[in-house]
């Protein structure tokens, strides 16, 4: 089914959540750490943990509802695409950003292709 990669990004998002928020956690406890809490670096790295996590809950949410939309398999399988692409880059773009702020301006490659799968799935799954 095409919605077998999304179960398996789910669950990976999942353990690199853990580990996503078990490493930075070792060094909580510093206030410089990074650059201060406020710091871009460390909002980048808590936004890259937490990404994890949300977003492997949208491909969760993905996997269990879609197959039921009754969505032609070409939008199913692009929406999944779509959707696990996002997982994969939100958190790349983010730990890019926090080693050098100009790679901010990629944020446009995950939050198209999260829009795009979302919307896809919405237009041809509800509004058909």
């Amino acid at each position: 089914m095409g919605t077998t990669i999304n179960l398996y990004a789910a669950w990976v998002g999942i353990f690199l959540g853990f580990i996503a928020g078990a490493l930075p956690g070792l060094f909580f406890h510093k206030p410089d750490w990074l650059g201060g809490y406020a710091s871009w670096a460390r909002r980048m790295v808590r936004l890259a943990h937490i990404s994890f996590f949300g977003l492997a809950f949208i491909n969760l949410a993905f996997a269990l509802s879609a197959p039921r939309m009754g969505l032609p398999d070409v939008d199913l399988i692009l929406s999944s695409r779509l959707l696990v692409l996002g997982a994969a880059s939100m958190p790349a773009v983010c730990y890019l950003a926090a080693l050098w702020q100009p790679f901010r301006h990629l944020f446009f490659l995950p939050v198209g292709s999260l829009v795009l799968g979302v919307g896809l799935l919405l237009y041809r799954g509800v509004l058909r």
